[in-house]
């Protein structure tokens, strides 16, 4: 299944290098051209040769993770963080550890041990550590070395009905989506970019809209959902299951008011159910899209997800579907002329 293979993936910030090898892979046979361009983006290319506005979807391929920075005598791995992750949910996670993909333990000082003022305070990640086993530093050594990236171990499941977790879906959804689109036949020039580093400051997107040069781009994410017990509407930001969910303002945007009317109309004259993200935090690719070059009108379509940036996001199965749905129907108006910039 494409979202178990793309979830289940290694690929940090800057280490995208096997879920881009698993796309590669899927979309080889689809598009006129592909390539990796020197700061790591996956772009593919398909009828770049007809008429009509230039359009470009993209998507990242990287995910929150970690690097090693230390090997205490003791055998034990100090690290860091690569993108956004809340120390609070790390004491007792798995991770696969570098290119041998070793297995560690994130661990700390037992609740027994700590003292009240230790119990008053979350654990920061200095105090915390990955264990992997090992008996001393030289141990530890033939196994990992400092650099080395780790990401967390959650497989692929699906919960419960139309209910699936996985470490990544942040933003493996969007390349799942890309992917399914990209195989259908557009009569556009179309540029489909798998971007790297989005986690650590959307590094990768920069460079490559600066060479496709679209018109108009398309960001495809996961996003945050909080609808848990007692939240309040405007702090859900999202809520499950009730259909993609569309930008107006984050952190890093303000989304291009002709393309985000456009994909309104075309989710309500194809019965496609669809939510505004409700928050205004946090951001996407197109924080960086739309000041490139003259501009680009830019818009973004999510997938909520539960517990985003975590070992186990959760998302709705008809959320992503009717996601794949709203895209191509998108791009279809577009096709026909009836999106105006």
């Amino acid at each position: 299944m494409l979202l178990k293979k793309l979830t289940e993936a290694m690929g940090p910030s800057g280490f995208e290098d096997e879920v881009r090898q698993i796309i590669y892979e899927e979309i080889k046979d689809h598009v006129d051209r592909v390539y990796t361009d020197s700061m790591g983006n996956l772009i593919a290319e398909k009828d770049g040769s007809l008429e009509g506005p230039k359009v470009m979807v993209c998507a990242h391929m990287d995910e929150v993770s970690f690097m090693i920075v230390h090997i205490e005598e003791t055998g034990m791995l100090r690290f860091r963080p690569i993108g956004g992750v809340d120390p609070r949910v790390l004491v007792s996670k798995p991770l696969r550890i570098g290119e041998k993909k070793i297995y560690g333990v994130i661990g700390a000082k037992p609740y027994h041990l700590q003292s009240g003022a230790e119990r008053d305070k979350p654990l920061a990640i200095d105090d915390m550590f990955i264990d992997i086993g090992a008996t001393s530093r030289q141990d530890a050594e033939k196994y990992v070395k400092l650099g080395d990236v780790a990401v967390f171990t959650t497989e692929y499941e699906e919960i419960a009905p139309r209910i699936a977790k996985a470490k990544s879906f942040d933003d493996r959804v969007g390349c799942a989506i890309m992917i399914e689109t990209l195989k259908k036949s557009f009569a556009l020039p179309l540029s489909f970019v798998f971007t790297v580093q989005e986690e650590i400051g959307l590094r990768g997107v920069g460079p490559a809209t600066y060479a496709v040069k679209p018109d108009i781009a398309l960001v495809l994410e996961s996003t945050v959902c909080f609808d848990a017990v007692d939240a309040v509407a405007h702090g859900q930001g999202t809520v499950l299951g009730q259909g993609p969910a569309l930008s107006v303002i984050d952190a890093s945007t303000i989304a291009n008011r002709a393309v985000l009317q456009a994909i309104i109309r075309t989710a309500e004259n194809h019965n496609i159910p669809y939510q505004f993200r409700r928050v205004s935090g946090g951001g996407n690719d197109a924080g960086r899209i739309h000041n490139i070059r003259e501009g680009v009108a830019v818009g973004a379509i999510s997938v909520p997800t539960r517990y985003i940036h975590s070992p186990a996001q959760v998302i709705n199965l008809d959320d992503y579907e009717h996601t794949v749905r709203l895209v191509e129907a998108f791009l279809r108006a577009i096709e026909k002329g009836e999106v105006r910039l």
